[in-house]
């Protein structure tokens, strides 16, 4: 049933493979009582195994993903539930998509040096994603923009001190909403 009111935010954490989007994910549904979905759950299985086999998906592999995300997003929004979500989002045009879908959509760009992502990407296990994919990711990133709702943080800061960022960052995005 919907209501009325500001719409729920939705937070897209957004970066490369490796710069932590799922555990701060995590952590950050958890202090804002939301759920965490993970944006890789909606990659289609041909997509999933592409990657695994070391090719790179390209626009046309990301459109369904990209699709099936919005939909989410907007389903959660007529629910009136706020929700945290991962999700690479690395070029401006995923994230345009996204933000169309509900108006309540806010990033956080988890910034990452290249060394430190091919450091924990190749200590991480059970993850499809091969490190050899992470150049490309970085060849397709466009970092989040000014005019885009959302806050950059450096991916490789003390997670306590960037959840504290984010949340106060979030509250000033609702704060419009909630007049």
């Amino acid at each position: 049933m919907e209501t009325s009111g500001p719409a729920p935010t939705i937070v897209v954490i957004m970066g490369v493979s490796a710069s932590g989007k799922t555990t701060l994910g995590r952590l950050l549904a958890g202090r804002r009582d939301v759920p965490f979905v993970e944006g890789d759950d909606f990659h289609p299985a041909a997509n999933i195994a592409k990657m695994a086999a070391g090719h790179a998906l390209d626009d046309e592999d990301r459109e369904p993903w990209l699709r099936s995300l919005a939909e989410w997003i907007r389903g959660t929004t007529r629910a009136r539930v706020g929700a945290v979500i991962s999700c690479s989002a690395l070029k401006r045009e995923y994230r345009d998509a996204l933000r169309a879908a509900g108006p309540g959509v806010w990033f956080l760009y988890l910034s990452l040096d290249r060394e430190v992502a091919r450091t924990r990407i190749t200590r991480r296990a059970g993850h499809f994603m091969p490190a050899g994919l992470l150049e490309s990711q970085y060849d397709a990133l466009e970092p989040l923009q000014a005019d885009e709702p959302g806050l950059t943080v450096d991916a490789d800061a003390d997670t306590d001190a960037v959840l504290g960022q984010v949340h106060s960052a979030i509250a000033h995005f609702e704060a419009p909403n909630q007049a």
